[in-house]
């Protein structure tokens, strides 16, 4: 990294050496401009709408902006967003509302706006360069370019003004670079071609130095160790402030347990990994009203989050929340993850079957209020509280009265003076505000008030309901309706494995649901390709837009996992067969032939200068870390070598990372791990519709291990895994094993549409396998001790 930004600094010497002596000489224009509508009214995109009435004369990205820049040879401003970003809003009212930046603007540059949900590839291409120059990045993120599209000069949000010292502000540096394009163009265009060679060397990963792949336990532990370090042991989370849930790392640790459960670090990422969730479940990150989980925390002690929830956090979460679950047995975990998927259903769901992308973390505070506020939806005043809960009791064990108002002040930290850190509120949008955390146990607030935890618990949700009543009163946050395939594939994931492990048949019609949209508004009629995004149109219709995106690769990996998911817990193997076939057309859309893995954008786009490989698990996993445990588990499921090869090269390509880094890569670390260690298989047999069927498929789910492989041997002649899998044909249920009884049940049951016969499971090590088991506690007793096995064997 210091190489690399060393020639990034190199190549941007030509631009930046004279920016802030130029920045000196100049002085803001003056002038107004008559608010109209821009280009983006067009657009579909609730982000690129957002700004279709801003003075800035703002292209969406494409050919007229390209064009326009080369005949009136004018550097490109192009800014990157997404519409539920707050220090987005807060560049917007600042700098694009204000006609004398406009004017600026307007006069020198052509100024182009792109929604990063829909346009993951340009955002990826010119973030590598921010975060490369300046070892940082984020949104809104601001990059001038020459009119050929090489950037020049970069950063995330710049005041308007210059209000740091040493950090020129967003006037200052559109004059600056203006006058050097004037004056100097040829340096401008050489500073952007050189940097556009350093990207090109960048997006080149070094050869696997042999043709091994990482060894797996290795990696584990040098992951494991890096995560300890970064470990912040007294409020959980990997890192001081500001802190992100990285459910990724969370995968890593309790698939390393679940693996490896005697083994002393093992034990210790477990313990890091239920103390973080235990935290941000008690922390202001988590809506305890109105369920879900904020984005991050701009505190350690996950008290005050930047208050937007994007789909991609909730998914992810329910994974995170369903293994502690698994891990544990206890049913507070299984609540959080109903919570999390309570909001979602709730909220961030079209009538159709998609989830939307995202709500805004800025909101009115009243309905005849002219300003947006952080967190205006999710706040309270200490009185307000009280006046709200006014006359609510609890009766306590010594027979007194309890005010339910002081009982969930008191639980939930609200105080009359507000209890958010005003250094963590640098706009005083939540002065004298109460952002909800427990600093104690239910049983602490139980025994400080005399009742029991059931009674108290029963007290704190009567008044949470009470709550969220009125919150429905205030104005809404803005709701992101934009569909992303990618993330409707991780929510149907998500859903899916909820649905199974809870036993809740309304996750598993969600899944159904969900899966059906993807199918229906999100899949190219002809060639098997996705589109990267629909979008809510009129009268809650479906539409793709005028000039519709076709999806990335992240787009097909999330898909293909989220089917994989919903084969293993319906055991569908139609959906089994659409991820083998989007598997395909990934492969033909993104393999790199030449060096392995997966670019994340198709070839052929004049306007992506380079073609990257994600390197990273941020907020979310990195495309080809998703892509290898795809691989993985369906060339197991498949029988198919080719598919296990691809995934040992990409395990091979990302090998020096992996090696010396894993904490980049834990959700790679995790595939890793689980390549390298031996597998077993369940193989189910009967019908998938019966009673017994999903009372074995339920101990399989709740009877946890991360390296198995489920099959299915189904009474269905066509059923695509026996071609598959030869040896599965010998477990295919035969007709006479079906008692009269049973028949006379099937008969009895298939009036409503089900159907029961006497499923069988056995449990296999490379298709050896036990003696056939009917019973759900003969199964649960033989996956229990092949578990106590595999740990004493440790």
């Amino acid at each position: 990294m210091h190489t690399l930004l060393h020639q990034f600094r190199r190549a941007l010497s030509v631009t930046t050496d004279h920016l802030v002596m130029a920045a000196a000489a100049t002085s803001t224009s003056s002038g107004t401009s008559e608010k109209k509508l821009n280009k983006l009214a067009s657009e579909k995109s609730p982000y690129l709408l957002q700004h279709a009435t801003n003075p800035v004369d703002w292209y969406p990205w494409g050919d007229e902006a390209f064009k326009a820049a080369t005949e009136q040879n004018k550097l490109i401003f192009l800014s990157v967003g997404y519409s539920t970003c707050h220090w987005c809003h807060v560049m917007e009212k600042e700098s694009f509302e204000n006609p004398k930046v406009a004017e600026v603007m307007n006069e020198h540059f052509i100024n182009i706006k792109v929604d990063r949900e829909e346009r993951p590839d340009v955002d990826k291409v010119y973030m590598t360069f921010v975060t490369s120059m300046s070892g940082s990045g984020g949104w809104p993120m601001s990059v001038w370019l020459t009119p050929d599209l090489h950037p020049v000069y970069g950063g995330t949000y710049f005041p308007p003004n210059n209000r740091y010292f040493g950090r020129p502000g967003f006037t200052t540096l559109l004059e600056a670079l203006a006058k050097q394009w004037a004056t100097d163009e040829e340096k401008v265009r050489r500073s952007g071609t050189a940097i556009l060679s350093v990207l090109q060397k960048s997006a080149t990963l070094a050869s696997p130095v042999d043709d091994d792949r990482p060894h797996g336990t290795e990696v584990a532990i040098k992951c494991l160790a890096q995560l300890a370090n970064s470990y912040e042991p007294e409020y959980g989370g990997f890192s001081e402030s500001p802190k992100f849930p990285q459910p990724s790392n969370m995968n890593f640790l309790f698939t390393y347990y679940l693996l490896h459960p005697n083994m002393e670090d093992a034990k210790k990422g477990r313990d890091m990994a239920l103390h973080s969730l235990n935290m941000m479940a008690r922390g202001g990150i988590h809506d305890h009203i109105s369920q879900g989980f904020a984005r991050y925390s701009t505190d350690k002690s996950w008290h005050v989050p930047h208050f937007e929830k994007m789909l991609y956090d909730q998914a992810q979460l329910v994974h995170s929340y369903l293994d502690a679950f698994l891990v544990t047995g206890e049913q507070r975990y299984a609540e959080i993850v109903r919570d999390i998927l309570d909001y979602v259903m709730r909220d961030l769901s079209h009538e159709s079957g998609g989830f939307y992308s995202a709500e805004d973390a800025d909101s009115l505070p009243t309905a005849d209020s002219t300003e947006k506020k952080e967190g205006a939806f999710c706040v309270w005043r200490h009185d307000e509280v009280l006046n709200l809960l006014d006359g609510m009791k609890v009766s306590s064990d010594e027979g007194s009265d309890v005010n339910i108002a002081e009982l969930f002040c008191h639980h939930y930290s609200v105080v009359s003076a507000g209890n958010v850190d005003p250094y963590k509120d640098p706009h005083d949008e939540l002065k004298e505000q109460n952002v909800l955390i427990e600093h104690g146990s239910l049983q602490e607030t139980a025994e400080e008030f005399s009742l029991s935890e059931e009674k108290t618990r029963q007290a704190l949700e009567a008044a949470r309901k009470k709550l969220h009543q009125h919150r429905l009163t205030r104005p809404r946050p803005h709701l992101d309706d934009k569909m992303v395939t990618a993330w409707n594939g991780m929510m149907l994931s998500a859903v899916s494995r909820a649905a199974v492990i809870l036993a809740e048949e309304r996750y598993a019609e969600r899944a159904a649901a969900a899966v059906q949209f993807i199918i229906k508004h999100l899949s190219a009629p002809e060639g098997g390709k996705l589109y990267r995004a629909a979008y809510r149109g009129d009268e809650s219709q479906v539409t793709l837009g005028p000039h519709p995106t076709e999806g990335f690769c992240d787009d097909y990996a999330w898909t293909i996992r989220g089917l994989l998911l919903l084969y293993k817990s319906t055991l569908d193997q139609q959906h089994l067969l659409r991820a083998e076939a989007l598997q395909e057309v990934q492969d033909s859309l993104f393999w790199d032939d030449k060096d392995g893995g997966y670019f994340i954008t198709q070839a052929g786009d004049p306007s992506i200068l380079v073609r990257l490989k994600d390197d990273q698990d941020g907020a979310e996993p990195a495309v080809n870390s998703v892509a290898a445990g795809n691989l993985l588990r369906l060339g197991r499921l498949l029988d198919k070598q080719d598919l296990l090869n691809k995934c040992d090269i990409i395990l091979k390509v990302f090998g020096d990372r992996l090696s010396k880094i894993p904490i980049a890569l834990p959700e790679m670390a995790t595939v890793a791990v689980m390549r390298s260690e031996p597998t077993s298989q369940i193989i189910l047999s009967g019908s998938i519709k019966s009673k017994s069927m999903k009372e074995l498929l339920g101990v399989v789910h709740t009877v946890p291990h991360p390296n198995r492989v489920l099959l299915v041997a189904t009474t269905d002649e066509g059923a695509p895994l026996y071609d598959r899998n030869p040896n599965l044909i010998k477990y295919k249920p035969k007709p006479s094993s079906v008692s009269a009884t049973d028949e006379a049940a099937t008969s009895s049951a298939s009036k409503d549409g089900t159907e029961e016969d006497s499923a069988k499971a056995y449990v296999c090590c490379n298709f050896v396998c036990s003696l056939p088991m009917s019973k759900p506690e003969q199964l649960r007793e033989r996956l229990d001790n092949a578990f106590k096995a595999s740990a004493a064997a440790e």
